[in-house]
């Protein structure tokens, strides 16, 4: 085996999950469940979910337990659950994006911690995930509240051109229960599946081999940092439960600092 060939087992992988999403009288009963076993939290901000108690009460928990804490934004879209595409000019995302970390980070100062991560939420997600115009507009959105903050997005092309164009850092998100394409791309079109067992077989090819089982009945490798839980999945608890016991997750930013030496 020549030596480009050889794949090193990660032993370095974020978890992250998305926290807050409740609105009003509207609550999502196992919202911190997932936080033990995550080593990244994402607060919803307000536009797709999220009402000021509960950011203040999310913010306070991460704190308790010491968890990174990351902005999750998404499109003003309360009735759709920030579902549902909105087509914006530059401007307009820009705005939305600057707002939605303004509120967060203004939470976080007032219990002393810092937002280090921002990941889109629902249409967003996918919209950056697959037009790259789109991709750069939030990304330079982000730079421009912090050029420390790292963007959570799909791995892939578009992601790989936004971190080459802008010099964002970027982390390569995977989904243990999403389909995938040949080109490693997430097929949106198909629904999540339910199944523990396949997702954790799927979580140690990831880091035997960068792999992920493709809908081409083949293997595509794919470049990540960290894997997402959705905690909407009946499964999510025993999944992150199980998960966490193959490998014990450290955040994005330690992993950075971890290779430069520094730790």
């Amino acid at each position: 085996m020549s030596e480009e060939n050889i794949v090193t087992p990660k032993k370095n992988i974020d978890f992250n999950c998305d926290l807050a999403q409740s609105f009003g009288v509207y609550r999502n009963e196992t919202d911190l469940d997932l936080i033990d076993y995550m080593s990244s939290v994402n607060i919803s901000c307000g536009f797709h979910s999220g009402d000021p108690v509960t950011i203040k009460k999310v913010i306070e928990y991460c704190k308790y337990k010491n968890k990174v804490i990351g902005a999750h934004i998404g499109f003003p879209d309360i009735q759709g659950f920030g579902y549902r595409t909105i087509e914006m000019d530059d401007e307009e995302i820009e705005a939305v994006v600057l707002y939605q970390l303004g509120a967060l980070a203004s939470f976080a100062k007032a219990y002393g911690l810092e937002i280090e991560h921002v990941r889109p939420h629902g249409a967003m997600y996918r919209q950056a995930a697959e037009n790259i115009t789109f991709a750069l507009s939030v990304a330079k959105a982000i730079q421009k509240f912090s050029k420390w903050l790292i963007y959570y997005g799909a791995a892939g092309a578009v992601l790989d051109r936004v971190a080459e164009d802008t010099n964002i850092c970027v982390a390569r998100e995977l989904q243990l229960d999403k389909l995938y394409k040949f080109s490693g791309e997430i097929d949106y079109a198909q629904p999540a599946f339910v199944d523990t067992e396949r997702s954790l077989r799927r979580l140690k090819k990831l880091i035997e081999t960068s792999e992920i089982d493709n809908m081409n009945e083949g293997y595509t490798r794919i470049d990540f940092d960290t894997i997402h839980f959705n905690n909407s999945a009946i499964n999510s608890i025993e999944l992150a439960q199980e998960a966490s016991k193959i490998i014990t997750p450290k955040p994005v930013n330690y992993n950075n600092v971890e290779a430069s030496g520094w730790v």
